[in-house]
């Protein structure tokens, strides 16, 4: 399994795998990408843990329109693509987090 942090208020968009773009047909599902129960702070955002299959390579995230909304001085309007984490990483990263949340 592979790990990575998404803020609220960002939605999950395209996968990749090995040969690209994730194809539904021909993979006849779609990715696995579960939002686990643990989150962490870091610079005033709530950041939560995603779990993908290790066939994702890449996930692209984008602010969905809410936060876009909300936020529009600050938020980023463009879409940007998530580095995914190892197991290891992520628990060095919720052992050091400023406090660790329960949903």
């Amino acid at each position: 399994m592979k790990y990575f942090f998404l803020s609220d208020g960002w939605a999950i968009g395209r996968v990749w795998e090995l040969g690209g773009l994730w194809n539904e047909t021909a993979w006849r599902r779609k990715p696995e990408i579960n939002r686990m129960d643990l989150c962490i702070w870091e610079h005033g955002e709530k950041l939560w843990l995603y779990r993908v299959e290790d066939a994702v390579l890449m996930v692209e995230v984008q602010p969905t329109v809410q936060a876009q909304i909300d936020s529009s001085a600050r938020s980023i309007g463009q879409v940007v693509l998530k580095r995914l984490i190892s197991a290891d990483q992520a628990i060095d990263l919720l052992c050091t987090s400023e406090s660790i949340p329960h949903s």
